[in-house]
């Protein structure tokens, strides 16, 4: 058999013709894998990494990019505040804490020291610092605040503490003073003119909502409304209506007795109040808060310093709301015109009272102050406290059928003078 010749050149064509074409697909694949896992692991990597993004900011993958562009934060909120924040403090009240009956918790003693004259905080709330005088600096605050006090703590803006002493409360505003030592002192709060505030320009609320853990809190807001006429009822349990700031800053426990302050830092109202709830079973409510005006906050405080009290002129009577009365006994009893509905009937006007003085009887039914129309006691009450002891007040009133005017020369309210004596 002959033998077929091999030529080293044709051993390795074939060889190549054999392997060569399987292994260099596989080689080249090989490449091409490696090659797209780089790039997707590292991004192009035909593209440097100084390259920008289209925000202009530097792609670095290693560090985190932080501008270096200052932000001017600076606004007349914060200016604002900033003038009146280190006057606000938080105001804390406290109270005697009774034994336990039972020799304390589980029936064990009570620690030595536990006495009936340990004083335990009973709530909190703010206040503003408005004047300083030689040693000391005055505080005002809500009456609903320090209510039923046997001690009082201030609580600084930088965290100290001090001592407050009481000097004079008005349930009627629900506003009080304190005083404390001028020594930690550097700020006092300005008032401006409630008088010149517009709906919608911006309002302010710093305190201590929830508690001093929360101190120099900063709301702000609107003033949503003003002169409203705001029914309550006081500490001494006696329904109120006064004239109100309506804001939608946040006011929260806590916040009763702080600033509301406009856009020049000056304190325009003390906050007092908020609706929660309109009465309606499942109707929340928000963004409604009240303060009491600047321009008559001023006049209060002044008075308290100087007198500890506020000297409300009286009528001397005891009163019910027509409203209240049945349409029968209205008939049969008062015997007023039918289309008489709102008023203020006088049920008894007492001895030797301004009202009796000027000729006021039992069963008359008021219902005009000052020749403007009265709705019930509330009203009667509030344009009362518009004057002063010694002004002289002008009712219209009806006498079954038959409507009279009288002008009362009013004196001062014994009641107020009685419970400051007890």
């Amino acid at each position: 058999m002959a033998k077929k010749n091999v030529t080293p050149d044709s051993k390795k064509g074939g060889w190549i013709k054999k392997f060569g074409i399987g292994l260099l697909g596989g080689l080249i694949g090989g490449l091409l894998v490696i090659g797209g896992f780089y790039y997707f692991s590292n991004g192009n990597p035909f593209q440097t990494n100084e390259a920008t993004s289209s925000s202009g900011v530097t792609d670095n993958n290693d560090d985190v990019q932080v501008s270096d562009v200052k932000v001017d934060a600076d606004s007349d909120t914060t200016d604002a505040v900033e003038n009146v924040q280190n006057a606000v403090v938080s105001v804390i009240n406290l109270q005697n804490s009774s034994p336990q009956e039972s020799g304390g918790i589980f029936g064990t003693e009570q620690p030595e020291g536990n006495s009936e004259d340990d004083e335990e905080p009973a709530g909190e709330g703010s206040g503003v610092i408005y004047k300083e005088d030689g040693g000391d600096a005055y505080i005002v605050t809500n009456n609903h605040v320090v209510a039923g006090q046997s001690g009082l703590e201030v609580v600084m803006a930088d965290g100290s503490r001090e001592q407050a002493e009481l000097v004079g409360t008005d349930a009627y505003t629900d506003l009080a003073v304190l005083k404390i030592s001028s020594d930690n002192v550097d700020t006092v709060a300005t008032f401006g003119d409630s008088d010149e505030l517009q709906v919608g320009e911006p309002a302010i609320a710093i305190g201590s909502p929830l508690g001093s853990d929360y101190a120099n809190s900063v709301t702000q807001g609107i003033i949503s409304s003003v002169n409203r006429l705001v029914s309550s009822q006081n500490e001494s349990g006696e329904d109120v209506s006064t004239n109100a700031i309506q804001t939608d800053a946040a006011i929260n426990p806590g916040n009763s007795g702080g600033p509301l302050v406009n856009a020049g830092g000056q304190v325009v109202g003390i906050n007092s109040s908020k609706i929660a709830s309109s009465g309606q079973a499942g109707v929340s409510v928000e963004g409604m808060g009240f303060a009491i005006p600047s321009n008559d906050v001023t006049d209060i405080i002044n008075e308290l310093e100087e007198n500890g009290e506020i000297a409300r002129p009286a009528l001397g009577i005891s009163m019910l709301d027509l409203n209240t009365i049945p349409t029968e006994q209205r008939q049969r009893v008062l015997q007023i015109p039918e289309d008489v509905e709102n008023g203020v009937v006088v049920e008894n006007p007492g001895d030797g009272t301004p009202a009796s003085d000027a000729g006021l009887e039992q069963y008359d039914v008021i219902t005009k102050v000052d020749d403007k129309e009265i709705k019930d006691s509330t009203e009667l009450r509030a344009a009362l406290y518009e004057k002063s002891v010694g002004d002289t007040l002008k009712l219209t009133f009806y006498r079954q059928d038959d409507a009279q005017s009288v002008n009362v020369k009013l004196s001062e309210d014994q009641s107020i003078i009685e419970s400051n004596n007890e």
